[in-house]
């Protein structure tokens, strides 16, 4: 892979945004400090408030005593702070990126995706949502004597816990549709990555949401989660396996609701028909987006056996020509490792295997001619279960090459992991494609796409399966999942499932049987 001289990288980040930014935090300055590095060079971009358990409750207290208020204001209200949002974020897109790449140590190209899906989910939420949160009638077992409606009532303080990958969507996406409902929030952006999320969340207020209606608390999780969780009404967790069991194991003891996005071993099936000239850069791009550290990235590559050497040898090529840089602009296809014990992980993962007779065709080691914390792009095959490699999540740029000699051994083989976020499957026939898609056991799966199309389709529902998680992001459930459905119904004339007056049960029972195979045969009614 081609390479560039690292030098000290230029942006627009200033001292004063920093200033503005930390001052946005809501936990008091002088609780220890919790230092925000920047990968590109492993120098300090600032330091942060620690949280401690108190912190994360008195923050929870404040959200809850703004939600009736905010909760009161009309939806319209509340989408058109959202489109004012989208707006503002439009204007500050370049500055945006810049703070997602100094502290996540990201290409500018993934830093774009994730500004431009931000705004993105604006749009949608904001347009789609107060259609979806009115008050809805539904059919009932006697039309003309029952009227039902169901209302959509928010939780109340959503707390929202988020990763260090993708700092500003994964916080923002996330609350925009809780905002909506009603809900007040309490965002713990990860300690490495907050500035992303809170330049967002100064944008919010600037579009209207009031400064009590998000509160923002900065601090690690193992010390302030669980505060959280024994606090918050609904919570929203993007993280690890290992720890959304823990949080949704607390939650459901509480007997309050939880979405989480989890971990995934992704894998990408190429058919014999693969268009490889076409589908070589979108496959290269489902696997070494972010540097991989992109939940919904492949870390699995299975290839049918007639086309796989060729694969190979044309993937291992196209990989070598990735450009890797610390710059703030588009000239790098490979980001940073985020911090020096992900960079070791990521390292020992590949040792691992190699130790134990993986075949390495390129990259397995890290770069620090280019930056601190870059790491080569790497391809194996000859993986095995023996390995860390063949089943734990790796989250970095490597990824291992397998053969399979039908359609039905590669579902197979995608489907033995415990793990089901996202998949895809290249091949010229898209038709076919879909039907083999449907039999993967993941949350999504992109045609000729590794999770552009998946991730930027607004109005799909996007989660996981088995370990990978429970709840969707996206759609309409990505928005009522912040809400209580609440039935209300009126009766009439009759009672229900009771005879009028001066009738018998019999008699009754006489009337209905008929009455309800006439309504069985009327198309309009449910």
């Amino acid at each position: 892979m081609t390479a560039t001289t690292w030098s000290e990288p230029h942006h627009s980040v200033t001292q004063d945004v920093v200033e503005r930014l930390v001052a946005r935090i809501d936990v008091p300055s002088e609780r220890p400090r919790i230092a925000v590095m920047a990968p590109f060079t492993e120098s300090m971009v600032t330091d942060v408030p620690e949280a401690s358990a108190a912190d994360a409750i008195a923050a929870v207290a404040r959200a809850s005593a703004a939600q009736p208020v905010w909760a009161a204001v009309p939806v319209e209200e509340r989408a058109r702070a959202l489109f004012r949002f989208h707006d503002l974020l439009l204007e500050g897109a370049d500055l945006a990126m810049d703070i997602v790449q100094l502290e996540g140590g990201k290409a500018r190209i993934p830093a774009f995706e994730e500004v431009y899906d931000t705004i993105a989910t604006a749009r949608y939420y904001a347009r789609t949502g107060p259609r979806l949160l009115r008050r809805s009638h539904r059919s009932v077992s006697l039309p003309g004597f029952t009227t039902a409606y169901e209302y959509r009532h928010p939780h109340g303080v959503v707390a929202c816990i988020t990763p260090w990958n993708f700092p500003l969507t994964l916080a923002i996406s996330d609350i925009l549709p809780a905002l909506l409902a009603g809900n007040t929030v309490v965002l713990k952006p990860d300690e490495k990555t907050p500035l992303s999320a809170l330049f967002g969340v100064m944008l919010l207020v600037e579009a209207g949401i009031p400064r009590d209606v998000i509160q923002v608390v900065t601090g690690y999780g193992e010390k302030i989660g669980e505060a959280l969780i024994e606090h918050a009404d609904f919570i929203n967790f993007t993280g690890s396996t290992a720890v959304g069991r823990e949080v949704a194991s607390r939650a459901a003891g509480r007997l309050i609701g939880s979405s989480m996005e989890l971990g995934g071993k992704n894998a990408a099936i190429v058919m014999a028909d693969t268009d490889l000239d076409r589908a070589m850069p979108g496959i290269s791009r489902a696997v070494f987006s972010n540097g991989g550290q992109l939940c919904i990235s492949m870390e699995r590559i299975y290839v049918d056996q007639r086309i796989k050497d060729e694969f190979i040898d044309r993937f291992v090529d196209h990989t070598r020509q990735l450009a890797m840089t610390p710059a703030f602009d588009f000239s790098s296809a490979m980001s940073s490792m985020i911090t020096r014990e992900h960079l070791e992980s990521v390292h020992a993962h590949v040792e691992d295997a190699v130790a134990k007779g993986a075949t390495l065709l390129t990259g397995g080691k890290p770069r620090p001619d280019i930056g601190p914390l870059f790491y080569d792009p790497t391809v194996l095959t000859d993986v095995d279960e023996s390995m860390m490699l063949c089943r734990a999540e790796t989250f970095g740029p490597v990824v291992s090459v397998y053969g399979f000699r039908d359609v039905a051994e590669a579902v197979a083989l995608v489907n033995e992991s415990d793990l089901g976020l996202n998949h895809s499957l290249w091949t010229r026939d898209t038709r076919r494609g879909v039907e083999v898609a449907a039999r993967l056991r993941a949350g999504s799966v992109g045609v000729n796409d590794g999770y552009a199309a998946v991730w930027s389709s607004y109005d799909a529902p996007m989660g996981g399966m088995k370990s990978s998680g429970l709840g969707r992001r996206h759609g309409s459930t990505g928005l009522l999942k912040f809400t209580e459905p609440q039935t209300v119904a009126v009766q009439r004339v009759i009672p229900a499932f009771a005879p009028p007056p001066g009738l018998s049960y019999p008699g009754y029972q006489r009337i209905l049987g008929p009455l309800l195979r006439v309504l069985k045969r009327l198309p309009f009614y449910k």
